[in-house]
């Protein structure tokens, strides 16, 4: 049985979550955090959030357990993988089931993100060929040269609440098939689905230390930064905190791949298929509640004709979509992730009103029936955006689509490469 059994009574016990160390799970700290059903608004579990013991105490693990694990050969972690690999997907319905009950996505979202995660796995299986080095015979008078990668030792990841599954998987999976020995602070918001997958890493036959998950806060992951054991750290996360990782992981002698916010333009021109231009932009702006680094938020139309046109075929899209909880796999989308992302895009919607954006579609008079506490915003389309505004300047993570208008594909190019983090044109 899994330490993560899901709860079949009407009001179920409220179970706490520890953190899986050294291959099983463990208590650790006093701090606990509350995760929510954002479809129900109730707490679901807790969470222990690690302090300084509980991360000494994984480092610990790490370790011990990497001596052992780089020294093993590589085709025998590969075998590890691929046995990994299958309890993935002999286990996709339950891991995707907790990203839903957790994050909110519909469960179709929650498969794709896990079947994108598995796809790391499975290159990572490959890793007798990709650690392969090369050697160049004469390279000089009587030199010989060759190459050859080596691991660096205990490596971290620190992962977001949006891809609980996926982006863990871009990193720790690799890392380890290199022979480093990683440790995991997920999000504190859904941390179920890392537990489930650290559980099914040991039982596919990884020893003891070389993947450990803490659960954790920002107060966590300071420790993290300033322990000289952890020799690299990959972030996913907002700009802000990017920064502040980079900067302190750095100054701490450490390697450190830092990803920030973005904010992902669709230019659509006159001769475009706006059918599909619209079905691109229904999945792009509106799947997992926009709640993803690389939504189009911000549909950029070159000229008036064609922006009146795609507005109003967004709009009767819009009207035909079904939003309620994640986990009926009938519905086109689900909550936000907590509240407190419920109030933040709320207010962005209000700034951009008092701001001069037409808000076409509201999505705030939304009731989910039976579900009236979720945390549940309507997909909203706002049009005559123009850059000032902070709908336009900010990352919203949310289920709202800007549409603007240009003369041009110049201008088009010129807004883009203007916003800040805009992802740059040619």
């Amino acid at each position: 049985m899994s330490s993560l059994d899901t709860q079949t009574s009407t009001e179920p016990e409220i179970v706490t979550l520890g953190h899986y160390i050294d291959g099983e799970v463990v208590t650790g700290g006093m701090r606990k955090a509350e995760v929510f059903n954002p479809a129900t608004g109730a707490v679901s579990r807790r969470v222990s959030l690690a302090d300084a013991a509980t991360l000494e105490n994984a480092i610990l693990a790490a370790q011990k357990a990497y001596p052992a694990w780089r020294q093993t050969p590589p085709q025998k972690r590969a075998q590890i993988l691929f046995r990994f690999k299958q309890l993935l997907e002999l286990h996709a319905e339950e891991i995707c089931t907790l990203i839903t009950v957790e994050h909110g996505k519909v469960i179709d979202d929650a498969h794709g993100e896990l079947g994108r995660g598995i796809e790391v796995v499975e290159y990572a299986c490959g890793i007798s060929e990709l650690l392969k080095g090369e050697f160049s015979k004469n390279a000089g008078p009587d030199i010989d040269s060759w190459s050859e990668f080596q691991p660096l030792g205990i490596v971290a990841g620190i992962t977001p609440f949006n891809f609980p599954a996926m982006v863990p998987m871009w990193m720790f999976p690799m890392a380890i098939a290199c022979g480093n020995t990683f440790i995991l602070k997920p999000s504190e918001r859904d941390p179920s689905a890392s537990m489930r997958i650290a559980e099914l890493f040991t039982e596919a036959g990884l020893p003891d230390g070389v993947f450990n998950v803490v659960n954790g806060d920002a107060d966590t992951v300071q420790l993290m930064l300033d322990d000289t054991r952890i020799q690299a750290v990959s972030f996913v996360g907002s700009t802000p905190v990017a920064e502040s990782i980079y900067q302190r992981g750095t100054s701490n002698g450490k390697r450190v791949q830092a990803l920030g916010g973005a904010k992902n333009h669709a230019v659509i021109m006159p001769d475009a298929d706006l059918d599909n231009a619209v079905s691109a932009l229904m999945g792009a702006a509106y799947g997992s509640c926009g709640e993803r680094c690389m939504a189009i938020s911000v549909a950029v139309c070159v000229g008036n004709e064609l922006a009146d046109a795609l507005v109003a075929r967004l709009e009767e899209r819009i009207s035909r979509m079904q939003v309620g909880p994640g986990i009926n796999a009938n519905n086109d989308m689900g909550p936000l992730i907590t509240d407190a992302a419920l109030q933040r895009v709320k207010h962005y919607l209000d700034e951009g009103q008092k701001q001069g954006a037409e808000l076409v579609v509201d999505g705030r008079d939304l009731v989910v029936e039976g579900f009236e506490q979720g945390f549940f915003l309507g997909p909203c389309l706002f049009d005559q955006v123009t850059p000032d505004m902070s709908v336009y300047k900010d990352e919203i993570f949310g289920p709202v689509l800007c549409v603007m208008r240009v003369d041009n594909l110049q201008q088009a190019m010129e807004l883009i490469n203007a916003h800040e983090y805009g992802n740059g044109t040619c």
